[in-house]
């Protein structure tokens, strides 16, 4: 295991989501459907603990995190950390539905 912290320039994640965003845009158009609604979660505390079998299974709702990110969208001022997990929740979806 990394020693280290993983250090992200912040300008690089944008670029790659750029661009992984602009493929979508080519293969799907300016929507995607996600097939799934329900997706079990792992708590944040469990989620890393890679040594040990997570001890609580959560279930998340894909329009639940969506409806996050479209707030957000009217609050902007109103950003948290947290808007990264529920848009990884989103971002997951349609990854697993592009490969699927």
């Amino acid at each position: 295991m990394a020693s280290e912290p993983l250090q992200i320039p912040l300008v690089q994640l944008r670029n790659v989501f750029d661009a992984v965003i602009r493929h979508m845009e080519a293969s799907a158009g300016h929507t995607v459907a996600l097939r799934n609604e329900y997706f079990w979660s792992v708590p944040g505390d469990g989620l890393y603990d890679v040594l040990n079998e997570p001890k609580v299974l959560t279930i998340g709702q894909l329009s639940e995190s969506w409806q996050h990110l479209e707030d957000l969208l009217v609050h902007q001022d109103g950003a948290l950390g947290y808007h990264l997990v529920w848009l990884a929740d989103i971002i997951r979806a349609i990854g697993q539905d592009a490969t699927g």
